[in-house]
C-alpha cells in the first residue's frame, strides 16, 4: 500500500451524493461531500482508479499545500515557498487555473492565474536562472489554485487535465448535446443498475445510452481516455497504473438486459451509431429510426426509460405544452410496468405530462436550473391533480 493523502474530487451541482456513493463504493476514504466537490483520502494507485472509473467526476485534484492570505503579495510570496522542483523540472512545462471567493483578492480568475504563473517562473528563475514554459493544452503539470471566501489558498496538482467529461467516444453530436458527466449522473439517479431493460426514446447522438451501457457492463467510465495528467508527472508510476487498469478492465461484464435508444431523425441515429461504435458498445445497445409517440413498449420485463427531452432554452418546440402532453400520453398508454424520468428547465410545461411525479430532484443542466422527475407508470397509473405541482 502506498502513502494516503487527501483529494478532491469536482463535480457538477446536484450530482456530490452521487459522486460520494461512487467513491465509497470503490473504496475511498473519510469521504466528505461540499459544494460541487467531494474530498476523500487514498494512495496513489487509488488516484490512477479515480479518474479511470468515476462517471460524475469532472476532474481529480491533489492539495500540495493550504495558506492564509491577506492580499496579492501575500499570495505570492506564499507560493515562491513552494518546491516547485518536486513535482516540475526546469525544462518542462506548465500551466496554471484559479479561482477565487476571496474579498481581499481580485475576484479576475485571469488575473489569479497569471500570478500563480509568475511566481512560479519567478522561483525558477531564482534558483536555476532558467524558466519552465507555458502549455495550455498539454502541460506537464496543470496547477490549480483556490482562494475560499476567508481567505484560505488550497494550491493542488490536476491530475486528470481535460476535463473528465471529455470520455474519448463521442465522435459526433446534435444540437445541445448533453455532458456526458451529467448523463451518468441521471443514470445513477435513477437508480440504474444494468439488471432491468433502458429505453432512451429520444435519444440523439446516444451519450445517456453510452452511459447506461457502461454502468451495466462495469466498465470504467474513462477507458477511452488518451491522456490523463498525471502520466506527465515526475512520480508517475506506469506499473502501477497498468495494473490498475487491468484490474478494473477483468471486472467488466455482460448485461443481462435489453438497452435501446429512439430517435425520428435518421441524421441521429447515424451520429448515434458512430458515436456507440467509437465506444466499442454495438453489441450491447441498439438504436432505432422511430418516432417515440409512434412507439410502445416491446421488451419484456421490468424497464428503465430515462431521457433528456427538448425544452425552451436547448431547442425551440412550437407547441411545447403539447409535446409534453404527448410525453405523458404515450408513457400512460404504451409502457406500463416502467420507470419514465427525464430533465428539463421548463417546470410549467412538466404540468401538461398529466402524470402524478413520484420524485423531483433538483440539478443543473449548464447554467440551467432544471428538475430531475420521475414518473411510475403501470396499468391504470394516476392522473396528476394540481397539487401535484
Amino acid at each position: 500500500m502506498g502513502v494516503n493523502f487527501k483529494m478532491v474530487a469536482i463535480t457538477l451541482q446536484g450530482l456530490e451524493e452521487v459522486l460520494s456513493n461512487e467513491l465509497k463504493q470503490l473504496g475511498a476514504q473519510d469521504v466528505k461531500a461540499g459544494v460541487r466537490m467531494v474530498e476523500f483520502v487514498g494512495d496513489e494507485g487509488f488516484m490512477y482508479k479515480a479518474n479511470l472509473y468515476l462517471r460524475t467526476a469532472i476532474r481529480i485534484l491533489k492539495p500540495i499545500i493550504k495558506f492564509k492570505v491577506k492580499n496579492e503579495d501575500d499570495l505570492y510570496k506564499n507560493l515562491l515557498k513552494i518546491r516547485w522542483e518536486k513535482y516540475l523540472d526546469v525544462r518542462g512545462t506548465f500551466a496554471t487555473k484559479g479561482t477565487n471567493q476571496f474579498s481581499g483578492i481580485t475576484s479576475n480568475t485571469h488575473y489569479l492565474a497569471l500570478k500563480t504563473k509568475d511566481a512560479i517562473a519567478d522561483y525558477f528563475k531564482a534558483k536555476y536562472d532558467a524558466r519552465p514554459d507555458v502549455d495550455i493544452k498539454h502541460p506537464d503539470l496543470k496547477v490549480n489554485v483556490h482562494i475560499d471566501r476567508y481567505g484560505f489558498c488550497t494550491v493542488s496538482l490536476d491530475s486528470s487535465g481535460d476535463s473528465l467529461h471529455k470520455r474519448g467516444y463521442r465522435m459526433n453530436t446534435n444540437l445541445a448535446p448533453i455532458n456526458e458527466v451529467l448523463a451518468a449522473g441521471l443514470v445513477l439517479l435513477s437508480g440504474y443498475t444494468g439488471e432491468q431493460n433502458f429505453i432512451d426514446p429520444m435519444c440523439g447522438s446516444a451519450t445517456i445510452l453510452i452511459e447506461a451501457a457502461m454502468v451495466a457492463c462495469n466498465i470504467p467510465a474513462n477507458i477511452n481516455r488518451k491522456e490523463f495528467a498525471f502520466e506527465k508527472w515526475k512520480d508517475y508510476d506506469e506499473n502501477l497504473f497498468f495494473a490498475i487498469q487491468d484490474s478494473l478492465i477483468k471486472k467488466i461484464r455482460d448485461p443481462q438486459c435489453k438497452i435501446m435508444g429512439f430517435d425520428k431523425a435518421p441524421s441521429a441515429v447515424r451520429k448515434a451509431n458512430e458515436n456507440i461504435a467509437s465506444a466499442n458498445l454495438e453489441e450491447f445497445i441498439g438504436v432505432h429510426h422511430i418516432n417515440f409517440f409512434n412507439s410502445k413498449k416491446e421488451v419484456f420485463g421490468p424497464t428503465t426509460i430515462l431521457f433528456n427531452p427538448p425544452y425552451g432554452e436547448r431547442l425551440k418546440l412550437d407547441d411545447i405544452e403539447g409535446f409534453y402532453k404527448s410525453i405523458g400520453d404515450t408513457l400512460k398508454h404504451n409502457y406500463h410496468n416502467s420507470t419514465a424520468w427525464f430533465i428539463t428547465s421548463d417546470i410549467e410545461a412538466l404540468k401538461h405530462v398529466g402524470l402524478r411525479t413520484s420524485r423531483r430532484i433538483a440539478i443543473k443542466n449548464s447554467d440551467l436550473d432544471c428538475k430531475f422527475v420521475k414518473y411510475d407508470i403501470y396499468e391504470g397509473s394516476k392522473k396528476a391533480s394540481k397539487n401535484d405541482y
